[in-house]
């Protein structure tokens, strides 16, 4: 019952950390010049406190403009579609033409799907851009049943039904194998809304290709191991009381611990420039933290799943995955582009795990085959920052418009 404990312990601190940003208040209407030193300290720390804390609350996506060409249209969001595992989310622009239409699938980790904001507003330049703005299942009841990999590849099928005739599909990381397998079931069946392109951004097609440190820890205990020590109970506090989930806190301490001492140099960081008035330099440091300390659990059926179909086994490469009982054949993919793009330092999906989707695909023709290697980038320099920006994204955008 960890999961239950955790969540006891915030709710019994959570009166300290109210009380600290109700005195943070007070003290911001204190007179600037007024002991700033022993103000600027006394204000870091309950800054410190106020923000010790997680959110399972998806933060905003907070894009309410782009540049379309050479003027600046508003944007709205809507949901298209939803079921109670996801939404369809629509990034609606007003004013500009008929665009591609792209769903934008994100990772189903223990982040939300707003870790993509940058990525989608580059998208919207030039695209119709819909993204799987996936639900926190420690507020769904059990009662709306489990969700499983399978489920994952069910939801994309429903969602491009939803965009209508040729859609783009764009996947980063975890859900590029679903991505491919939903690709290859709407091929094999003729699906009205089969993808016209699909493109995998560094992605675990075949992790046997130059395992990583991630891919090495998935393969070194049985699955059973997983099951036993990261799988707990929603807490009964919350909606989805009782439901089995890969806890948010869990992932995060993970991901925490890979890079600890980083970690605590930046909130070190963030306390000195709160206590010398550096509100730029501190606004930064904030931001960064208010997205990754928002977690979302995982579905332990999907969890566990992909732990051992996609890290383990290997099925999907092996032509050997399977979807609503029949073998996911990924040569039936046909008639579209196919891009695949990698990151030269990524140490999460290394390269050739994502190219691995090129050789799978025979049927693609060798014309609407794009692979691309980027230099001096990491994992999420993939999909967001400058090299994304000016140099990833603009062979994308020629992509999808050659097979529009």
């Amino acid at each position: 019952m960890n999961y239950q404990a955790f969540q006891n312990h915030m709710d019994l601190t959570a009166p300290f950390r109210a009380g600290a940003s109700s005195a943070l208040k007070f003290l911001h209407l204190v007179p600037q010049g007024t002991s700033d030193q022993v103000f600027g300290r006394l204000s870091a720390a309950l800054e410190m406190i106020s923000r010790s804390a997680l959110t399972y609350h998806r933060p905003a996506y907070g894009i309410d403009s782009v540049m379309v060409g050479n003027r600046e249209v508003a944007v709205t969001e809507e949901i298209a579609y939803a079921t109670p595992f996801g939404s369809l989310l629509h990034f609606k622009k007003e004013g500009v033409g008929e665009q591609p239409r792209m769903l934008l699938v994100a990772p189903m980790s223990g982040h939300f799907a707003t870790l993509l904001r940058g990525t989608a507003k580059t998208l919207l330049q030039d695209h119709d851009v819909y993204i799987t703005d996936w639900h926190n299942p420690r507020d769904i009841p059990r009662s709306e049943g489990r969700f499983g990999l399978e489920d994952y590849t069910e939801h994309l099928i429903d969602f491009l039904g939803q965009l209508g005739p040729r859609p783009h599909m764009v996947a980063i990381c975890q859900p590029s194998v679903s991505a491919l397998a939903a690709a290859a079931i709407m091929c094999e069946s003729n699906h009205p809304s089969r993808p016209a392109t699909l493109t995998l951004m560094a992605g675990p097609i075949d992790t046997r290709i130059q395992p990583t440190r991630v891919n090495e820890f998935a393969k070194s205990r049985p699955i059973e191991w997983f099951e036993q020590n990261l799988i707990n109970y929603v807490p009964v506090q919350c909606r989805g009381a009782l439901r089995k989930v890969y806890p948010g806190f869990v992932q995060l301490t993970a991901f925490v611990s890979m890079n600890l001492e980083r970690h605590i140099k930046q909130h070190m960081d963030l306390a000195n420039h709160i206590a010398k008035g550096e509100k730029e330099k501190a606004a930064t440091i904030k931001t960064f933290y208010d997205e990754y300390f928002a977690v979302m659990d995982l579905p332990a059926e999907f969890y566990i799943e992909t732990v051992r179909d996609v890290f383990q086994e290997h099925l999907l490469p092996q032509g050997k995955l399977m979807h609503r009982g029949r073998p996911v054949d990924t040569k039936a993919v046909s008639r579209m582009g196919l891009m695949t793009v990698e990151g030269e330092k990524d140490d999460i999906c290394s390269i050739g795990q994502t190219l691995a989707a090129q050789d799978l695909c025979t049927s693609v023709r060798a014309y609407r085959r794009v692979h691309h290697m980027q230099a001096g980038v990491g994992h999420y320099g993939v999909f967001s920052g400058k090299r994304w920006n000016n140099e990833i994204y603009p062979l994308l955008r020629d992509f999808v418009h050659v097979n529009s």
